[in-house]
């Protein structure tokens, strides 16, 4: 069995991200873990003020489908699902991936610590891999990457995308560190996507 994981990144309606932050964070961690998968981080996009993004991961895509099929069908969804769907416009922006080299950097104790550092999670289509040796001139840690899952997704009611794409994520100590990177980085040959992330004091990936 091969884990794999969602990127999802959810529009909001203007002004309501920290509404749902607060109420995910609240109702929609523990609760989903329960189910069988991994809430791994929780973000608000630095340059896109209705953006809120996280990352949740699953043992396989037998266990996928078997988690969503729990936690949506059961009464902690049930309970918060209009107030939680009240926040947001489109929710169908989502990658599923499955990890390239070995598991997610993470800490389970840093949970509910206010972070310091920001994340970037770069998006390439169809497929790059960071520069480890030039992030580490600025600081940066690798936190885990991912290229995109080709079994058909087997949870439907959650549309993901279909083109093939690889996902890197790293940690900055700083904003400043993070634009200094962003200027020094070469041009990559295939189309890139970078998202600024600011984890929530609930998230793993930091």
């Amino acid at each position: 069995m091969t884990e794999v994981f969602e990127l999802r990144q959810y529009t909001l309606h203007p002004g309501r991200r920290d509404e749902l932050i607060t109420l995910f964070d609240r109702e929609f961690v523990e609760t989903q873990e329960s189910c069988g998968m991994r809430i791994l981080g929780q973000f608000r996009d630095l340059d896109r003020p209705d953006r809120f993004g996280w990352v949740r991961s699953f043992p396989s895509m037998t266990a996928r489908a078997a988690a969503l099929t729990a936690f949506y069908g059961g009464p902690v969804w049930r309970a918060h699902r209009e107030a939680a769907n009240a926040t947001m416009i489109d929710t169908d922006d989502v990658l599923l991936l499955r990890p390239v080299a070995g598991d997610f950097i993470v800490d389970g104790a840093v949970r509910d610590v206010p972070p310091s550092s920001l994340v970037l999670a770069t998006i390439h289509y169809p497929a790059g891999h960071p520069d480890e040796g030039l992030l580490s001139k600025f600081g940066a840690t690798v936190l885990g990457v991912g290229e995109t899952e080709p079994a058909e997704n087997n949870y439907p009611a959650l549309p993901v995308r279909s083109e093939q794409a690889s996902v890197w994520f790293a940690s900055f100590p700083t904003e400043s560190d993070l634009a200094e990177w962003l200027r020094a980085a070469p041009a990559p040959p295939v189309r890139t996507e970078h998202l600024r992330l600011a984890p929530t004091p609930r998230s793993l990936l930091r």
